[in-house]
Parts: structure tokens; C-alpha cells; sequence
């Protein structure tokens, strides 16, 4: 993923509703768009930190051999401190940044 999509703010923050509503009509719908793109961050996220984590995976680990490793856990703290992906995609919606369109009903 790119830093540059991490400029979501990691506070609570007042939202005006109508700036929801209007790119699609319905506040319902705006949220329904809003959590799938989470959902998306989300799996993009876990993915990134999957594969950085396993080159610190050792062949010989087990229980007793566990020891703490800087960069490992550097990595790991970079993630956590990363705005959770609701308030990404979020921000991504209010920027008009993601595309979505409506199913077509066939009645």
C-alpha cells in the first residue's frame, strides 16, 4: 500500500452527513460503500504485514526458542499505529476516491 494513504486522521472527528449522502443519495448506501472498501484495505493490510513478517520466521522456531527481534518488532508497530481501515476508506470516500455503482434491478 501507499504512506501516502495513510493521511486518515487517528482522532475522533465530527462528520457532516450530508457530505455521506451526496455522492450516492442515501446514507445507508454510503456506508454499505464505505465498508466494503474497508474491507479491502483491511485484507491489503494484513496481506502487507504477512509477507514482511515471514522473513523473520526462522526454520528451528518453537516455544523455547522465541527471542525478541528490533526490526520485527519495529514492523509491527509501525502497523499498529497505522489509522484503522474504516477511517481510511473514509477518508478515500469524502476525497471522492473510490468507484462504485449501483446493480442494476431486473423487474
Amino acid at each position: 500500500m501507499e504512506s501516502k494513504r495513510y493521511s486518515a486522521p487517528t482522532n475522533t472527528v465530527t462528520r457532516n452527513i450530508e457530505k455521506f449522502t451526496a455522492p450516492t443519495g442515501n446514507i445507508y448506501e454510503s456506508v454499505m460503500v464505505i465498508s466494503k472498501r474497508a474491507n479491502q484495505i483491511s485484507a491489503e493490510l494484513k496481506q502487507e504485514l504477512s509477507k514482511k513478517l515471514e522473513e523473520f520466521v526462522g526454520v528451528g522456531d518453537n516455544l523455547e526458542e522465541v527471542f525478541e527481534n528490533k526490526e520485527q518488532i519495529e514492523t509491527s508497530r509501525y502497523y499498529e499505529k497505522l489509522p484503522k481501515a474504516s477511517l481510511l476508506a473514509i477518508q478515500e470516500f469524502l476525497e471522492g476516491k473510490i468507484y462504485f455503482r449501483k446493480a442494476e434491478s431486473n423487474k
